[in-house]
């Protein structure tokens, strides 16, 4: 009886474990630096539902505000939050469009912000007397995500950079717990051909040569948890431990209350 317990115990404890290579991040060695340099400096192009800061200076400012937003207030970044940003900024609407009033609307889907600025400016040099005496600034007003599952924080993040990888994004929401299952991280993305799941290694230092490192706007990260975590022996060693002692412990008690009414 004692063999069987103690087989018992030795197979649960090695089935509960959460392996060491399951857990570090990016092992192994680069293949190659050009590729990874490429993808982290490739522009984002604006997506439907990506919402545009775009602030318009001139000598002029009577005729400046006439291309902006009503409520806008100047267009002033350092006091716009993510509430005044939905009202004021400017909306992809599903025809790929924004609308920028008296130029009415601009196709923007597939541009870069750069490219966005260039064609702005064509539009708005028929109003101005001197083209030279326009400055038009351009910005992505933050990549929204949502991350799910075996993370720290989940919910939806708006970062304000211009384009993020799923290393940032994953850190924003707090990081992957242990019991997360960093080797088969999904990636949820909706573009005009449907829905589609990409999954990614963060294990594997591959990843960063990965078309998918990259997040785009309104992606849905969905991290699994460890099978381990199912079995709820626990999340850390001694917990793990602790909980099959506790289970053996009971079992024995168990087997001795049948053996003592016999």
């Amino acid at each position: 009886m004692r063999k069987v317990f103690l087989l018992l115990f030795l197979m649960a404890m090695i089935t509960s474990c959460i392996p060491n290579k399951d857990l570090i991040y990016f092992q192994g060695e680069p293949v190659s630096k050009d590729s990874i340099y490429k993808l982290q400096n490739e522009p984002y192009r604006l997506q439907i539902g990506d919402i545009l800061y775009i602030d318009i200076k001139s000598a002029d400012p009577e005729l400046v505000q006439l291309f902006k937003n009503t409520e806008s207030g100047g267009n002033n970044a350092a006091r716009i939050n993510e509430e005044q940003i939905y009202f004021t900024g400017y909306t992809i609407n599903r025809q790929g469009v924004i609308r920028i009033p008296y130029v009415e609307e601009l196709n923007v889907l597939g541009y870069t912000t750069s490219e966005v600025r260039e064609k702005i400016q064509k539009e708005l040099e028929n109003y101005f007397i001197n083209k030279d005496d326009i400055f038009i600034t351009v910005k992505l007003a933050g990549i929204r995500v949502t991350i799910l599952g075996e993370i720290n924080s989940p919910g939806t993040l708006i970062i304000y950079k211009n384009h993020i990888n799923i290393i940032e994004a994953i850190a924003n929401a707090g990081d992957i717990p242990v019991t997360g299952n960093r080797k088969n991280v999904s990636v949820f993305r909706k573009n005009i051909d449907g829905t589609k799941r990409y999954t990614i290694d963060l294990t594997d230092i591959s990843t960063f040569d990965s078309n998918n490192f990259h997040i785009e706007s309104n992606d849905i990260v969905y991290i699994e948890p460890l099978k381990q975590k199912s079995w709820g022996t626990g999340v850390t060693g001694m917990q793990s431990l602790t909980a099959i002692v506790t289970v053996l412990t009971l079992l024995t008690t168990t087997l001795l209350l049948i053996q003592t009414f016999k």
